[in-house]
């Protein structure tokens, strides 16, 4: 339905492929306690195909009968370049940029899939489960250990994070998925969601902020 390339702040597309989306679960201590989850030891991944990417600005459709979906924002990383068992000198000459993406999650789905201990992907990497933002280039990034972020819907603020709370920050996240599987050109690493999930519902309307760079608005049709 709605074609995903990967574009710059200035709204140009950028050279390079659409990859998977490898995403962090459990990376904010305070949406652990808001969901009454167990602090990791290592950093929780899960993946979403390349087809649960859409454009940010795009408005957001959510799956019908199958209970309530939740918002979780993210900080979201572009790599460029191969990565595979990677020290961290080579993950920060990898990542392009940074911009925001949801992971939208069915709630219901995942809490039965977890009581019965299978994976979250039906409830997770469904089509247009991750709408994406820009990317804003590393170079004007100052520091990835301080970027701020929040979602507004309905002109109230429902997440604010910053990458400081982070359990594992954003460079140890992909040294660490890069000893797990590799990394390559236009993968997206999501970097786990500060507190403030809860339903999204048709009409409500999102502002998405990544501070100091740019603010995307849509709505969930």
């Amino acid at each position: 339905m709605f074609e995903y390339k990967h574009i710059d702040s200035a709204g140009k597309g950028i050279d390079l492929p659409v990859g998977k989306v490898v995403c962090v679960g459990r990376n904010y201590l305070l949406h652990i306690k808001e969901l009454d989850n167990e602090v990791p030891n290592v950093p929780l991944l899960f993946i979403k195909p390349s087809t649960a990417l859409s454009p940010l600005i795009n408005p957001i459709v959510l799956p019908v009968n199958l209970g309530p979906c939740h918002n979780e924002l993210e900080v979201a990383v572009l790599i460029k370049t191969s990565l595979c068992q990677a020290s961290i000198h080579q993950v920060e000459s990898a990542i392009w940029g940074v911009g925001l993406g949801l992971d939208l999650t069915l709630r219901d789905v995942q809490n039965t899939l977890k009581k019965q201990g299978h994976p979250w992907e039906r409830a997770k990497a469904f089509d247009y489960s991750c709408p994406m933002s820009q990317f804003v280039s590393q170079n004007e990034i100052k520091k990835l250990s301080n970027i701020d972020f929040s979602l507004s819907v309905n002109n109230e603020i429902r997440q604010h994070g910053n990458s400081q709370d982070m359990l594992f920050n954003i460079l140890e996240l992909v040294v660490d998925i890069s000893h797990a599987f590799t990394l390559l050109p236009g993968d997206i690493v999501m970097t786990g969601t500060p507190k403030g999930v809860a339903a999204l519902l048709v009409d409500d309307q999102l502002t998405i902020e990544l501070s100091g760079h740019f603010s995307v608005s849509t709505y969930v049709k």
